[in-house]
């Protein structure tokens, strides 16, 4: 097995959904993380989703108990083939991590950032030599979302992106390459562009925050689950495909963009969201969402599975 031994710098909600999925692929996992309790709170997370990672076939040959605690981070490395770095998304933090563990990292050993606002460019100014260094952006919870955004760069090593990418197919992961930087990377940035327009909205009172979330799900959302919205589009005109649909839809589409809302997240725009997410959560608990969103996740992933093993 390629990349058999592998780490986990912190073990928060993201760095135990990693160690999860990859115990599950059979490899071993070694993981940091300072956090009182740390180690107790990435076993039960574990725990709690081995269940799911059977249920989509991800866990036939692994073993939960293939996973070790370390007293520091470069202890963690240590013989490590492939690292997973998801310590707090401050750039002093990450450069400290960084610069304990280049010495102790195996010779071709790779490092992954699962950073989402950091670009690779300010990370690999904590490293005397990047080359082995990518970033690996998943979406959370990693165990459940098959989406990882990959990116190397010209201080990259050739093939290194590439292995990475191997990695993340081998534990059962899609991965798109970033070919160049942009802060929020490829998927964050769309999260945000659609969010944006969401807000406003509901700051126009077109609609509320309910609805407004309930014409994502019930709508585009079951198609943007299925394929992308250029994909999608070129199949809307029929024979005609993406030309006719340009051709019949311009002036519609720049018209709506010309038109769409310029909005900032400020104190009233946030105490809005939160009166109507409130009004929507109807009395659940963060904890009683959470589950329900796994489980509708968990549900369309093994609906599918079959559907797109040909992608």
């Amino acid at each position: 097995m390629e990349f058999a031994h592998t780490a986990c710098l912190g073990g928060g909600v993201i760095g135990a959904s990693w160690a999860a999925l990859f115990l599950a692929s059979g490899r071993s996992v070694a993981m940091f993380d300072p956090a009182p309790g740390a180690e107790r709170a990435v076993r039960d997370y574990v725990e709690m989703a081995w269940p799911a990672l059977t249920e989509l076939g991800l866990a036939g040959h692994g073993n939960p108990d293939a996973l070790s605690f370390h007293d520091s981070a470069a202890q963690a490395v240590a013989g490590a083939a492939f690292v997973q770095e998801n310590v707090p998304e401050r750039l002093p933090v990450k450069h400290a991590v960084f610069a304990e563990i280049e010495p102790a990292l195996d010779a071709e050993a790779i490092v992954a950032s699962s950073a989402s606002g950091l670009t690779l460019s300010q990370m690999q100014g904590g490293w005397q030599d990047p080359a082995l260094f990518v970033l690996g952006h998943p979406f959370n919870p990693p165990h459940l979302i098959p989406l990882v955004e990959v990116m190397g760069n010209v201080r990259t090593q050739d093939g290194v992106a590439e292995a990475a990418e191997r990695f993340y197919q081998a534990v059962g992961k899609v991965t798109i390459r970033v070919n160049k930087e942009k802060p929020g990377h490829v998927a964050n940035r769309l999260q945000a562009a659609i969010w944006r327009e969401a807000i406003s909205l509901v700051m126009e009172g077109v609609a509320s925050v309910e609805d407004v979330d309930k014409a994502v799900w019930a709508g585009p959302g079951l198609r943007w689950a299925a394929m992308g919205p250029t994909m999608l589009f070129n199949l809307g005109a029929g024979e005609g495909g993406l030309r006719a649909f340009c051709d019949h839809f311009s002036d519609t589409f720049n018209g709506w963009w010309d038109d769409l809302g310029q909005v900032r997240l400020n104190g009233e725009v946030a105490e809005t969201l939160i009166k109507g997410v409130s009004e929507e959560a109807r009395g659940q608990t963060p904890a009683e969402l959470s589950a329900r969103r796994d489980a509708l996740i968990l549900a369309m992933q093994k609906a599918t599975a079959a559907l797109r093993g040909g992608d």
